[in-house]
């Protein structure tokens, strides 16, 4: 058998010229990075310290150019909020909240968006039921309605196991009276050992 090649498919001269201008590109820059045109490691970058040029602030205060904060959102630096400003609400609360009800196992803490989920607690007086808690701090001030609490309980059934029951109303606002109770003598031990003013 022979094959003949006689017809040709004609060639895409505006391709081919790219295609080797793409080939010519790629060649030079992989030679000038060879010597040494983008090469230079860290002395090229800005020194970190003494003063000059390469760092106009020396004491390394951060200058930027929306100002001392940074750009804030969702409120921002709050004067009032007391200690541990590192956390998303307010430390009094926070504080007040985990102190409450730290005889339930907790289940997950949130500093950051102010939930504290607990796991269910069975108190050994009261067999048969138990009680798990959410504690959502909705603030980063000190108020009476920054926090809320949901109050979940459930009763043991001999037949169908743990079953969902409604508990006391009141309960939720009794721990979150505590909560506040306790917030308010955080605060003020705070005021009169001078950590806020």
């Amino acid at each position: 058998m022979m094959y003949e090649f006689s017809k040709r498919r004609p060639v895409n001269k505006s391709r081919a010229v790219k295609m080797a201008l793409a080939a010519g590109l790629l060649a030079g820059f992989t030679g000038l990075s060879g010597c040494g045109m983008f090469s230079g490691g860290e002395q090229n970058y800005p020194s970190t310290t003494g003063s000059g040029p390469t760092n106009p602030n020396p004491q390394g205060e951060r200058q930027t150019v929306f100002g001392e904060d940074g750009i804030t959102l969702f409120g921002g630096k709050d004067n009032n909020a007391g200690s541990g400003q590192g956390i998303g609400v307010n430390s009094f609360l926070w504080r007040a909240s985990l102190d409450t009800i730290s005889f339930m196992p907790l289940a997950s803490a949130d500093p950051f968006g102010g939930v504290i989920i607990t796991d269910w607690y069975q108190d050994p007086a009261a067999t048969g039921e138990r009680f798990k808690l959410t504690v959502y701090i909705m603030d980063r001030r000190l108020r009476a309605d920054g926090v809320k609490v949901a109050v979940f309980r459930q009763k043991n059934d001999t037949k169908n196991g743990w079953i969902d029951s409604a508990g006391d109303p009141s309960t939720s606002t009794k721990i979150e009276n505590a909560i506040l109770v306790r917030a308010r003598q955080l605060h003020i031990d705070s005021v009169e050992s001078g950590e806020v003013k």
